[in-house]
């Protein structure tokens, strides 16, 4: 990956005492991200530029046990992203901080600048550049099919002094990557409230630089942003979108909407299919018209996660009489889940290989075959309104697939009519005009004395 510099400061050579590196030689430096070149394609009075290139050894990126071939296949090497800015704040770690014996006026002087980086995921270059003085330039790299691609060789002008620009860069390159290749913990805090210093706690965008920046690990978004509020002086309730969690979060908004539709059916047993780690068996417990719950995982883990936060051991003999955890795959057959009211698969779907979805059919339409059961999935329109979701990736890892609205009403409709039963679509969430509600639900209802189809 690539990077460069120039200045037509006069004279332009300045730029080579700032940075502390000599003009007529190419000197490399191991850093912990790879090998880095720093040359000079052209160094005169007129302009100077500073190429720095970064060598990433793509096996070492992934080496170690559960390597498999899509993660040695992948962009890492190549994106401007944390790679590229590890080898910055090692290499020219002298001029982010802005010291220079020899040219010190000139360290605190803001100066012509022009970085280029050739290739850079731009959906966000205007929207964070701009308001701190940067003029954009983004030509859209092509697919092999023609069409764009989310990368884009990225140009940007101002008149900044070297070290602003050094720590724009440093901040600002990962948040538009929108990932990192190393664990983010509380030291990231500090690496960005330094970088910030003087311009990220006025930035528009704080708060999406700042999540960005510390991976959407909340308590480490709170803590950069109330200290950074501290630092930069800058009103507590002008950062109340990161300090303060939603009113109700879209988590608590689907198991409200899954309570509603059960109560609605009169349900008094109920699945939880795919429980993990029991949030719906909790909610289920709190009402006492579920006389029997039972909650069903594929993994012992996450059934045992579940029993410790629902204080199986300590519940009492009435409430524990209520309550199964039963360990199974919901792509066999279980005739143990047969005599149910009503079975629920929340957030499940997307998590299976879309081969398994008709061996899960079985499993639930023909096995089990509840009254009702009630489905919810991710709605993958409704994912380029979460600012802090990098393009083109699934809101969780473990994801398979997300299904458009189109595409799970296609999918249900079609389970409905070979399965006996009838299919309601409700979206929950706030609904967009354009790309609908952040998850979607479909509420399957029994036709009595229907047959299915094997």
């Amino acid at each position: 990956m690539l990077l460069t510099l120039t200045t037509t400061h006069h004279p332009a050579t300045d730029l080579s005492h700032l940075l502390h590196k000599h003009p007529d030689r190419a000197q490399s430096f191991t850093t912990s991200s790879g090998t880095a070149h720093v040359f000079y394609p052209r160094a005169d009075e007129e302009e100077c530029t500073v190429a720095l290139l970064l060598e990433v050894d793509p096996v070492a990126l992934v080496r170690g046990p559960g390597s498999t071939l899509t993660q040695y296949v992948n962009d890492r090497p190549y994106v401007a992203g944390s790679l590229l800015t590890v080898a910055l704040g090692s290499v020219f770690r002298t001029a982010m901080n802005g010291r220079s014996q020899s040219r010190a006026d000139v360290a605190a002087t803001p100066i012509p600048l022009t970085v280029r980086v050739p290739v850079l995921p731009h959906r966000l270059v205007e929207r964070l550049f701009t308001p701190l003085g940067w003029t954009t330039r983004i030509a859209p790299l092509p697919l092999g099919d023609g069409d764009d691609s989310r990368y884009a060789d990225v140009t940007l002008t101002g008149t900044l002094t070297l070290s602003e620009a050094l720590k724009h860069l440093y901040v600002l390159l990962p948040v538009l990557d929108g990932d990192k290749h190393y664990w983010v913990a509380e030291d990231e805090v500090d690496k960005l409230l330094r970088a910030g210093e003087g311009w990220l706690g006025a930035h528009p965008d704080r708060e999406l630089i700042t999540t960005r920046y510390l991976m959407r690990r909340r308590p480490l978004v709170r803590s950069a942003l109330s200290r950074l509020a501290e630092v930069e002086e800058v009103e507590p309730e002008e950062l109340d979108n990161a300090l303060v969690e939603p009113k109700v979060s879209l988590a608590v908004q689907r198991r409200e909407a899954i309570l509603d539709q059960l109560k609605q059916v009169g349900a008094r047993s109920v699945l939880d299919l795919g429980c993990g780690g029991g949030a719906l068996l909790r909610a289920l417990l709190e009402v006492p018209d579920f006389t029997r719950v039972q909650g069903v995982d594929v993994s012992a883990n996450a059934l045992a996660t579940a029993a410790r936060k629902l204080n199986l051991d300590r519940m009492s003999d009435r409430q524990r009489a209520r309550l199964t955890l039963r360990q199974s795959s919901l792509t066999y057959a279980d005739p143990e889940l047969k005599g149910y009211d009503a079975a629920v698969l929340m957030e499940v779907v997307e998590h299976l290989d879309p081969d398994r979805l008709p061996a899960l059919e079985h499993s639930v339409f023909v096995v089990a075959r509840p009254r009702t059961v009630l489905v919810t999935t991710p709605n993958v329109e409704y994912n380029a309104l979460f600012e802090t979701l990098p393009e083109g990736r699934h809101r969780h890892s473990d994801h398979r697939f997300e299904w458009t609205r189109a595409e799970f009403e296609d999918w249900a409709d079609g389970v409905a009519h070979r399965r006996g039963y009838t299919v309601t679509h409700l979206p929950i969430g706030p609904v967009d005009a354009e790309r609908g509600a952040p998850t979607q639900l479909a509420a399957f209802t029994l036709i009595e004395h229907r047959s299915v189809e094997d």
